[in-house]
Order: C-alpha cells, then sequence, then structure tokens
C-alpha cells in the first residue's frame, strides 16, 4: 500500500459536498459552467440518478480531488477530473481514475473514454500512464443548442 493510499480515502461525494467539487474544478483551473451544466441543480439531478459516479479524494478529510464519471449505456468517461494544486503529484488523479473505472466496471462497462484538451499536458500525461490511449482517427463534433454556459 502506497503512502497516498493510506493517507488519501476515495468515495462517492455526498450532496452536501457538490459545491466542494465545483471549487475544486475551480481552483484547479477546469473551466466551469455554474449556469449551466454545471449548476448545483444540475449536478444534484445528476448525482441523485447515478451518485456512485461522483468520486472524491479527501486528504485528512478535506476534499482535495473529484471525478465526475458517466455512463453512456457503452463506454465509460471519466469527466471533470480535478486536483487542488497543493495535492497535485502525489498520486490522487491516478486514485480517482482507478476508481472511476472500479464504479464503471460494476455497471458492466469495459470501455473507459476521457476528452481533454489539446492544451492540457498534465492531463495528456496522466491517462498515458495510466494506460489510456490517443485516438487520432476520431473527430469531435459538437452542436450546441444553449449559447450561454
Amino acid at each position: 500500500m502506497s503512502k497516498v493510499d493510506k493517507l488519501v480515502v476515495v468515495r462517492p461525494l455526498r450532496e452536501s459536498e457538490l459545491d466542494s467539487m465545483v471549487k475544486i474544478w475551480a481552483s484547479s483551473g477546469l473551466p466551469c459552467r455554474p449556469r449551466g451544466r454545471d449548476s448545483l441543480r444540475a449536478l444534484r439531478t445528476q448525482r441523485k440518478a447515478s451518485p456512485e459516479l461522483f468520486i472524491g479524494a479527501f486528504e485528512h478529510g478535506t476534499l482535495v480531488g473529484v471525478a465526475l464519471t458517466s455512463d453512456d449505456g457503452r463506454k465509460g468517461w471519466i469527466n471533470r477530473l480535478a486536483v487542488i494544486p497543493e495535492a497535485q503529484g502525489k498520486g490522487i488523479a491516478r486514485r480517482l481514475i482507478l476508481e472511476s473505472e472500479k464504479a464503471l466496471r460494476a455497471r458492466g462497462r469495459r470501455l473507459f473514454c476521457v476528452q481533454i484538451e489539446s492544451y492540457n499536458k498534465a492531463s495528456v500525461e496522466l491517462f498515458e500512464r495510466a494506460g489510456y490511449k490517443k485516438e487520432d482517427d476520431i473527430f469531435y463534433f459538437t452542436k450546441r443548442e444553449v449559447k450561454s454556459y
């Protein structure tokens, strides 16, 4: 058991901790849309449907990292993974990936996916070290009906 395994507890987030999750995103520089898909109302609704997919990492009882995982019925997605700057480099993000995969495996998923902005080199390297492969032959398209996030 590594030092991070002994010091960090990883578990599903409680509804009362969703506000702290959004603060983790902000403090780690992850873009957030608090008036849209990242509003507390939207997050509460999503969490109610799949509470085991909202994962938090706690160091000495303080939330230091989060992963918002989703299941599209065929693939599992690791979304919105973030660790506060002070806790980065300790293996916490790796633990969040492993726990996300475990939660998705329990739902029958065996294909795990992540989307990373091209400028986010640290996340690219993290997921490559975790065994993820960049798919150069896949293009990502969006159609947004909501203009104001």
